[in-house]
């Protein structure tokens, strides 16, 4: 789960690293409404700092957040003070109302706990979803797509804070586990190093539907510009 010192920079890295938030939430809201015209309202589970939602709350009536790091939280109330985020996990989140649709990116399904996990994750959707409610989730890489021994290396420069991230993935069981180690610096405060490992399950493709067909959804796999691990869609019966 991402902390104090990841949040800050959340943002900035992955924007610096051509990750274009607004462009995915167009493209997002495009296949909702291919299939639910009349969507008003939407809740983003693990929405992170808000980023998504930003543009999410200009296209629908009623937006919503839910995230389990209370540091991403807080950037995101920070960022869209009017809109209703909650604390909590999206395998036992209960709100008390239904949306017309709902979102789960950048690969956060991964990280509920095995297929049991899965499965109570997408009840709690479909819980939360009207009939032909709409689910957009980003999975995680499957079995044969993930690379153990990975490294990925950035470094950028935003507002004059050089910022530097290497990761190392490895197999940890039916998961995936990432190190990142994080360099931050600036002329004014020095240089700062923090670290974080990020443990995601590696979900085979019958494992998501299963799951989103026993939630009772109508599932598609669609390929999708966001990412290369493309895109799942259901659609509440």
């Amino acid at each position: 789960m991402y902390g104090n010192d990841s949040s800050e920079v959340y943002d900035l890295l992955h924007r610096a690293r051509g990750k274009d938030f607004e462009a995915e939430a167009d493209e997002v809201a495009r296949l909702i409404a291919a299939r639910l015209p009349a969507a008003s309202s939407l809740l983003d589970v693990a929405c992170g700092t808000g980023a998504h939602l930003v543009r999410f709350a200009e296209r629908y009536q009623h937006v919503a957040g839910l995230e389990l790091s209370e540091p991403m939280l807080a950037l995101a109330r920070s960022r869209l003070p009017e809109v209703t985020f909650h604390q909590g996990d999206m395998r036992t989140f209960r709100l008390g109302r239904r949306f017309d649709a709902a979102v789960c990116l950048f690969g956060s399904i991964g990280y509920v706990d095995g297929p049991e996990g899965l499965s109570a994750t997408l009840e709690r959707f479909a819980e939360h979803l009207t009939p032909g409610g709409v689910l957009v989730v980003e999975p995680w890489w499957t079995p044969e797509a993930f690379t153990p021994g990975h490294v990925a290396a950035d470094v950028v420069t935003v507002d004059g804070t050089r910022i530097a991230r290497v990761s190392h993935a490895s197999l940890d069981g039916t998961a995936s586990l990432m190190n990142v180690h994080y360099v931050i610096a600036h002329e004014e405060t020095g240089v700062r190093h923090f670290s974080e490992e990020h443990r995601c399950q590696l979900f085979t493709r019958e494992q998501y539907d299963d799951a989103f067909t026993s939630a009772g959804f109508a599932v598609e796999r669609l390929a999708s510009p966001l990412s290369h691990r493309g895109l799942l869609v259901g659609v509440r019966k």
